[in-house]
Order: structure tokens, then sequence, then C-alpha cells
């Protein structure tokens, strides 16, 4: 039998071929800091420690966000109790651009606005929708870029194989 650990690890390398090099972490790596202002006020993912991070950086321009949005809702209400939390980076340079987003693609989890783009930029983001899975040890699970229809199963499997690791 396979270990969890092996199986989080296969899991976050199918991840990763599928989708191509998304970002320019890699799997262990410790994450850069996000600590922003959001509609509700500060956001931080130093506050998420402890927690298994579903990290996305989008933009009101983005296609593909409007299909992830309610996906990412989707997960959030099905894993939140169990150590879950989306936490979704906006990179617009207006506010009111995202909020408009916002206001017909509801999100059910933070938002952070950072209108200059310096967190996308520490994690080597290439396109949007661009995500990073993050262990409750604040370090890299896997890496994804983009959203289609037949990512939401993997993305599912490898969110609920790390949070098999989180500790109660």
């Amino acid at each position: 039998m396979q270990s969890p650990i092996k199986t989080l690890l296969a899991l976050s390398f199918a991840v990763l071929s599928y989708a191509g090099p998304a970002l320019a972490l890699k799997p262990g790596d410790v994450t850069p800091p996000v600590s922003l202002t959001g509609p509700q006020g500060p956001v931080s993912l130093a506050d998420l420690r402890g927690k298994v991070v579903y990290l996305d950086f989008w933009a009101s321009w983005c296609v593909p966000c409007r299909k992830s949005f309610p996906w990412m809702g989707e997960m959030q209400r099905k894993y939140g109790a169990k150590g879950f939390s989306v936490l979704a980076v906006n990179v617009d340079a207006k506010p009111e651009d995202a909020n408009r987003f916002l206001a017909e693609t509801p999100a059910g989890f933070p938002i952070a606005f950072d209108p200059k783009a310096e967190s996308p930029k520490a994690y080597g983001i290439k396109g949007m929708p661009s995500s990073v899975l993050v262990g409750p040890d604040g370090r890299v699970i896997a890496t994804h870029s983009g959203f289609r229809d037949e990512d939401r199963a993997t993305l599912e499997a490898a969110i609920a194989t790390a949070l098999e690791q989180v500790k109660p």
C-alpha cells in the first residue's frame, strides 16, 4: 500500500504535469507572504497557517475565472469545516473592476486586492487563473495554471488528499 505522503506527491505531480509549469514555485517550497486588503478588511496567508489553502490568483478579465469561482465556492463549502480555505487574490489595477466581477460571480471565500500585482510576481505567476495548494505548514503542495471543467476532479482529489494529512 502506498503511503499517504507518496499519494499526495503523486497527485501533486499529476497536477503539475497536466497543467505544465504554472509557477516558479515547486512542491515543498515555502510560500512567499501574502498580506493584503480585501472587501472585508485585511487578508493574510499567515492567518490561515494550519489549514490547507487553495491560493488563487485571478483578474476580472479572466474568462476561466468565471468557471473557477463557483467551483472554489463549492470546495470551500464542502471542505471548510475540515481545515480548508480558499484565498483569492485579485490583480486588477482598479478594485472597481474586481467588484463588478464579484457582483456577477459572488465568492464564498476571502478575497484580497493586489492592484500592484506584487504577490503574483513573488509567486512567479505566468497566467490567470493560477493557483497554489498550500499545506498547513505554509509549504507548496501543488501548483496549477488555468481552469477547465476537466480540471475539477484532479484539483479536488489533491485538496482531499492534503486534508487527510492535517492533524486535528
